[in-house]
């Protein structure tokens, strides 16, 4: 090997054919998280942006029906769980046979049902970034230990064994260590980012469904009275 080989390129280049096929799957894998990172960033932003939005709306002081014809045309995140909330209650509300705990129970049930459906698109890809931080790093070391036999047995073939011999191997083999780390790091940190905003979000939805429940369990209920 010439003094080049020792350069990071030079080093793959050298490397056993194992070794630069494990390099490409961590570097796929890389490209592949950083993607769902991006994607999954803008998503989260601008369904909180949103959220804030409506919330900040919702408690301006102006009528629910006038405010659900301003926002029922309207398709981003914040806005849907009032929207499919308040259809369902504009459905049962003239139901006199209805009563009021199963009137709320129907509105609740579309509100679920609206929440569950954020979840699962705010969760696309985790499990993605999930697999790839915790594989990654085992995916590199294989390619490490069978850089490093490799570079054992040539050993085996030359007279006299020294650290100029031994030190292209066992750096052309450590790359991909440093590969599946240069994968795993980003998409663990994504992943615990990603999972807490998430959370979060979910949890601004739950309180949400419970205000407005409660909101419409009294207009329900003085209605019923004639108030």
């Amino acid at each position: 090997m010439g003094s080049q080989s020792l350069g990071f390129f030079g080093l793959i280049g050298e490397a056993d054919w194992l070794v630069k096929l494990v390099l490409l799957l961590l570097l796929s894998m890389s490209l592949w998280s950083w993607t769902i990172i991006f994607q999954k960033h803008t998503l989260l932003k601008e369904a909180k942006r949103g959220w804030n939005a409506f919330e900040k709306l919702f408690w301006s002081g102006k009528d629910m029906p006038d405010l659900f014809q301003m926002l029922k045309n309207r398709r981003d995140d914040g806005t849907r769980l009032f929207v499919q909330g308040f259809k369902a209650f504009l459905k049962v509300q003239p139901m006199k046979h209805v009563g009021v705990e199963n009137k709320l129970i129907s509105v609740q049930r579309a509100i679920r049902v609206s929440s569950m459906q954020l979840a699962d698109k705010f969760e696309d890809g985790l499990s993605v970034l999930a697999t790839i931080g915790s594989v990654s790093p085992y995916i590199g070391l294989f390619g490490t230990v069978w850089g490093i036999m490799n570079a054992f047995q040539s050993l085996g073939h030359m007279q006299q064994a020294t650290l100029a011999a031994v030190a292209p191997g066992i750096s052309e083999a450590l790359i991909a260590t440093a590969m599946g780390l240069f994968a795993a790091i980003p998409a663990v940190i994504a992943y615990n980012r990603f999972t807490m905003r998430t959370d979060n979000l979910l949890n601004s939805f739950d309180n949400f469904q419970e205000t407005f429940v409660d909101i419409l369990h009294r207009q329900l209920y003085a209605q019923q009275e004639g108030v």
